[in-house]
């Protein structure tokens, strides 16, 4: 790229110049004046029945532009058309300052019907229970239920959990158990660290009266006071819910050949009293599966204590005091051996074992056997203890559940991320480079294996994780019914969300959304093939266990048939790290559908994507990392990965703050262009580390900001991320070639752009399948912008075009270009939006041409079993996850776009 030097004043009077006549950001009205009446929005449970109990639950709802004021307040309605109190708060807003999204928490047990209604009100005022006093070396929270106390500093971030007084947990910590070596042979001695987790900053980011939430902050440190790995953690209390739901993050910034990581946890005391035959043991497996024992067991024995006795321990009811007990039993209580230390190990998505000891410095007891457990355990008396559980814990092993000292006075509960009874945790890059030390050796590499490599980009510093777990204070020891229903929940929380049509009627992002059409056979096919694609990955999610710590919720890119396996170990066709939007297709075909099993899918996609394929911290923040045998090993660090685009749709679906972190990160990732450039091995220069200017590709680059800064101006106001939404669109507009004009300087401050050559043409097949025509789809509805629209709708209709029709436009044909199946959905778009027929009926010839896509459709399925494979397997034809999400996306923007012009193919 050819670099100019312009001065400020220069460039403000040049783009003053090539601007003129275009919308500026103060022509955009900030207020509204109109206010159309808003219809009550019908609400569902996600799986579409009404649940037996919740925990607390937050969903968001989409509005019309122009219906609902921001600062309205919020009537939830039963079935029986009784008031549910429900806690609302804003998520985002129209350009007019209407709400757009609106969040509502409801608080434990209630809206249990089929059939709940909101309803915006004059009034919103709702009571609730929840109370939250912040004073200088704690908060205190009280939901009605439970009080917790959050300690300010040091390592308890919770002190004390209580139950109506009564203490069921305290101290609650992050634990971090760490060794300079991996631990093979020939490494020498390998030390051994421990670290607990030190408070630096708490939040109290929500008060109640039905949902508060804190946020903690900090570092892990050791008795050297060493202070790495950085953590953010979310504690949530809802009104009279007996549970604490708590999200967890780690951001890795360690040295990988140093710093491996072998466990990883929370760990709580539990204070314990009574008799040792009263203290009750328990942990959901598979199921309904429940390990359920006694510290000092009653059944069994020589010398029978009763069936009353027997069955009480067994159901986890008070027995009768030591000496109560018959002769033959009661002087002999000391013989029978206490329990005090369980273990359930999770070290595969198929298999755990628990085992049991007496107390540390003695032998281990195997104890059970299963496959797949829930992650939920158990420690207390008849008179309450503590229930705790990971979700997705079997899916992202090694996972680990510990209770130690249940024979005195202090028990203890560790929730283990990453299960220390495991391997050490591995994060060095798997090879040494192999002599690719050259821009040209690496573009040798790229060649053969499809990696981008180059050293010292194959770091994982920056990468973070996110988990979910729950605390459950309960009054007694709980059947094993009821801890089978808390182990699903913790799996599978219940979720309120809304009829698929109101994406429509609210007109977000992009309005365009499950317009009805006429139905057709041919039109159908299409529809089962979108279910077919689908249920394929979801099925090759389990077979081909794409389960683990730092890999559950990606899939893989590209599939090798002559294994029989995807290409989990060759270069950049092994993990997807979002390649060609199969974020995004999850995500629509969850819009179209509403089903739940699409839901949980995109949502572990999300969890994934947002946090190990982007690098948080450190020189390449926040960027996110290309498709890799590893999930950060490629040198391609870009924006288009990192995209907020990929995470918007959680995010107002769940209200979820820990996304809502991810995405305000990007608002400024264009700085990181200066130094990470996109194009360096193919010539394009490095800029400036301070300077005000960045190279930006009007795609994967700018498709990527303007999402991140559309997004921020709708959720905080921000002024900033407006300015440089609305600058850039307007200089994107403004280049002689439009979007055709390919990439040029931005601004940084400002988002605009220096005006390039009017001979410039530049286009890359890869610049709308990262979201930018979604983003740009929602910038045309919802910005009065005609010059950014005419720009945009000139490359939606000429990537196609003839090269006739090409060069009649820009002076010059394109050439062969790529991916051309997939860009049918930006020639549909254009049809729509000039309400051409001509142009629809192309859209649907190229698609169904299927150019660099899917040709030929197919359901079938071809099953491999031993000896040629080691597993029995699915294999589909012509199967790339690349394909199949383009493919996707452009299958349901055609029916949407032009679905009453399609025609036969």
């Amino acid at each position: 790229m050819e670099k100019r030097s312009l001065s400020r004043r220069d460039f403000v009077k040049q783009t003053g110049i090539f601007t003129a006549g275009l919308p500026v950001v103060s022509a955009l009205p900030s207020s509204f004046t109109g206010m159309a009446v808003a219809e009550p929005v019908s609400l569902h449970w996600l799986d579409n029945k009404a649940p037996g109990f919740t925990a607390g639950v937050t969903w968001g709802v989409p509005w019309p532009r122009g219906t609902v004021k921001r600062d309205t307040g919020f009537v939830l309605q039963d079935g029986g058309r009784e008031q549910v109190p429900v806690q609302s708060w804003p998520l985002a807003t129209w350009p007019d300052g209407s709400l757009k999204w609106s969040a509502h928490a409801i608080g434990a047990g209630k809206g249990l019907t089929a059939g709940l209604e909101l309803t915006p009100a004059k009034q919103g005022i709702v009571k609730g229970g929840v109370s939250v006093k912040e004073q200088a070396d704690s908060i205190l929270i009280d939901n009605g239920l439970l009080q917790c106390e959050i300690g300010r500093t040091g390592s308890a971030f919770i002190r004390s959990i209580k139950r109506n007084g009564k203490v069921s947990a305290l101290s609650g910590k992050l634990v971090l158990q760490t060794q300079d070596a991996y631990g093979t042979e020939g490494e020498g001695v390998v030390t051994s660290e421990w670290y607990e987790g030190k408070i630096d900053k708490v939040t109290v980011e929500q008060t109640g009266p039905i949902r508060a939430v804190v946020k903690v902050e900090g570092r892990h440190t050791n008795a050297k006071e060493r202070s790495w790995l950085p953590f953010v953690l979310r504690l949530y209390f809802y009104e009279n819910s007996e549970s604490v739901r708590i999200i967890h993050t780690i951001v890795y910034d360690g040295d990988e050949h140093k710093d491996f990581i072998r466990g990883l946890g929370l760990r709580f005391d539990v204070p314990l009293s009574g008799e040792l035959t009263d203290r009750h043991i328990r942990f959901a497996g598979e199921g309904q599966g429940i390990f359920a024992e006694a510290v000092k067991g009653l059944t069994g024995l020589r010398r029978d204590p009763g069936k009353e006795v027997r069955e009480a321990q067994v159901a986890g009811k008070a027995t009768p005091a030591g000496d109560s007990l018959p002769d033959g039993v009661a002087p002999r209580l000391q013989y029978i051996p206490a329990f005090g230390d369980y273990t359930l190990f999770q070290p595969t998505p198929d298999a755990f074992e628990i085992r049991k000891r007496t107390r540390e410095g003695y032998g281990w007891i195997q104890s059970a056997y299963g496959k797949r457990a829930a992650g939920t355990g158990y420690v207390g008396t008849p008179q309450g203890g503590l229930a705790f559980g990971i979700r997705n814990f079997w899916q992202s092993c090694p996972a680990q559940l510990d209770i130690r000292n249940a024979h005195t006075e202090m028990g203890q509960v560790t929730l283990w991320l990453w299960a220390p009874s495991a391997a050490p945790m591995d994060l060095r890059f798997y090879h040494d480079g192999m002599g690719q030390d050259t821009f040209a050796k690496q573009r040798e590499g790229l060649e053969i294996t499809y990696e981008d490599y180059e050293p010292g980009f194959g770091t994982p510093m920056g990468v973070a994780r996110t988990s979910e777990l729950q605390l459950w204070a309960l009054p007694s020891t709980p059947s094993n019914e009821q801890l089978a229903g808390i182990a699903a929940y913790v799996q599978d929380p219940h979720n309120l969300t809304f009829a698929i049509s109101q994406w429509e009627k609210a007109g977000v992002l992009g309005g365009s959304w499950n317009i009805p059409y006429t139905s057709s056979p041919e039109k159908e096919k299409i529809k089962e093939q979108l279910d077919f694609y689908f249920g394929y990955y979801q099925r090759q999610v389990e077979e081909r266990h794409w389960y683990g710590f730092w890999n559950y919720g990606d899939v893989m890119h590209s599939y090798d048939q002559d294994r029989h396996v995807w290409r989990y170990d060759v270069g950049g066709f092994a993990w997807d790290n979002s390649e060609l939007s199969t974020d995004l297709w999850l995500w629509y075909f969850y819009l179209h559908t509403g089903r739940k099993d699409v839901f949980r899918m995109a949502e572990a996609m999300t969890r994934h994507t947002g946090e190990v394929d982007v690098h948080h911290i450190g020189p390449f923040a926040p960027l996110g990392s290309r498709h890799n045998v590893q999930h950060w090993g490629c040198s391609a660090k870009q924006l288009r990965i990192s995209t907020v685009a990929n995470r918007r749709f959680y995010y107002y679906l769940t209200a979820d703050e820990r996304v809502g972190d991810l995405m305000h990160a990007e608002v400024d990732a264009a700085y990181t262009l200066r130094t990470i450039v996109p194009g360096r091995k193919v010539g394009q220069p490095v800029g400036d580390p301070q300077g005000e200017y960045a190279g930006v590709s009007f795609g994967t680059d700018w498709g990527s900001l303007a999402a991140a800064w559309l997004t921020e101006w709708e959720r905080t106001g921000n002024t900033t991320a407006k300015d440089r939404l609305l600058n850039s669109m307007a200089t994107i507009a403004a280049q002689p070639n439009g979007f055709f004009t390919g990439n040029a300087q931005m601004e940084l401050a400002s988002g605009k752009f220096l005006p390039e050559k009017k001979d410039k043409i530049s286009v890359s097949h890869l610049s709308a399948v990262f979201g930018l025509p979604e983003i740009c789809a929602e910038l045309v509805a919802l910005v009065d912008m005609p010059a950014f629209e005419k720009a945009w709708l000139q490359y939606c209709e000429l990537y196609n075009a003839s090269a006739e029709e090409q060069k009649a436009v820009l002076g010059r044909p394109l050439g062969k270009l790529n991916l051309r199946q997939s860009h049918s959905r930006l020639t549909a778009f254009a049809a729509r939006r000039k309400k051409d027929k001509q142009l629809a009926e192309r859209a649907w010839r190229e698609f169904l041409g299927g150019e660099a896509g899917i040709r030929k459709f197919s359901d079938t399925l071809h099953t491999i079993g031993g000896p040629a494979v080691l597993n029995p397997i699915s294999e589909a034809d012509g199967i790339s996850t690349n394909a199949v999400a383009q493919w996707g996306l452009a299958a349901m923007a055609l029916l949407d776009y032009a679905g009453d012009h399609y025609i036969n193919g």
